[in-house]
């Protein structure tokens, strides 16, 4: 284990909400000024690795993206640098970390994840493993606050699993706030050491499960959900189509929520199954606004990690 150990983004419950809100106020700044025409570049000669074991749009253009806008320069590394199969991670991730500033890992398993952090000499960001979604979660809430003002009070209807989207933001709505309500049929819900954990460290937080989707979204700011079966269950597709067909997001479930509230997707999404069409391209989607937030969120994450905003 290496003697120091930067600062991680591994999943929510390690940040304070103050943390967040931080994040998000330079979320707000970066992003007004990107609208304006400026391009701010705080991370001058930075470098970025992205190392992906899974497919990708959204997590690594928006933050190649960013990180260009930033001034600084990423290297993508796919299965051809041979991460954990060629060397250990261990030796991977002390070697890539002397090489440079930050890394975003997409990974299969979070057990690897939490090894890389244990080695890396740099910061590590988590684009994504079974377990969590911080960056997804932290731009989904970021942009419910901009479309509410607040989230403190108002409630994200999830419905669908208890995958690692909807536990990142959980973790986040315990931090912020917000009331979480679950729809989904028993079999799907989060594990039973998850909630008490997340009550006992936020005792406010208030969640609720059910497997009433009409009565899931009633008061909600959103109705959030996500394919049935993600990368990986390939093999239970059916049986879970099956088993969620009553969960449909479609235009008699959200004929259900009160005026305002808005529909979300972390994407991609199987139209047909999770999402009708006439929801998901209708008046209340914001899925665009959602997934073009994400490249905001994260210049802030760098920015935030590598203090280079004020800090």
């Amino acid at each position: 284990m290496t003697p120091f150990q930067p600062r991680h983004l591994l999943t929510l419950q390690s940040l304070t909400r103050a943390e967040i809100e931080r994040i998000f106020s330079i979320c707000e700044d970066l992003k007004a000024k990107y609208l304006a025409g400026t391009r701010e570049p705080l991370l001058p000669g930075r470098v970025m690795a992205l190392v992906f074991e899974k497919p990708s749009l959204r997590t690594r253009v928006s933050f190649e993206t960013t990180m260009a806008h930033l001034g600084g320069s990423s290297i993508f590394l796919g299965e051809d640098a041979g991460f954990g199969k060629r060397e250990a991670v261990p030796d991977f991730v002390r070697v890539l970390s002397a090489y440079v500033d930050v890394i975003v890992f997409r990974g299969k398993r979070h057990a690897v994840l939490e090894e890389m952090a244990q080695y890396a000499t740099c910061p590590v960001i988590n684009g994504l493993t079974d377990q969590s979604h911080p960056c997804q979660a932290l731009a989904d809430l970021f942009t419910m606050k901009e479309l509410a003002g607040k989230l403190n009070g108002h409630t994200l209807a999830w419905v669908g699993d208890a995958n690692n989207v909807a536990r990142s933001l959980a973790e986040g709505c315990a931090k912020l706030g917000m009331r979480f309500v679950m729809a989904t049929p028993p079999g799907y819900r989060f594990d039973e050491e998850f909630l008490p954990r997340l009550k006992t460290e936020n005792p406010a937080f208030d969640f609720d499960v059910t497997d009433d989707a009409a009565h899931a979204v009633r008061d909600a700011l959103a109705v959030y959900t996500d394919v049935w079966a993600s990368m990986g269950q390939e093999s239970e597709a059916e049986q879970r189509r099956r088993d969620f067909a009553a969960y449909q997001v479609n235009a008699a479930l959200m004929s259900h929520t009160q005026k305002g509230a808005v529909f979300m997707h972390c994407l991609p999404a199987k139209r047909g199954e999770e999402v009708t069409d006439e929801v998901i391209d209708g008046p209340q989607s914001v899925v665009v606004q959602q997934a073009a937030n994400r490249m905001h969120l994260q210049k802030a994450i760098l920015a935030w990690l590598l203090g280079s905003h004020g800090i």
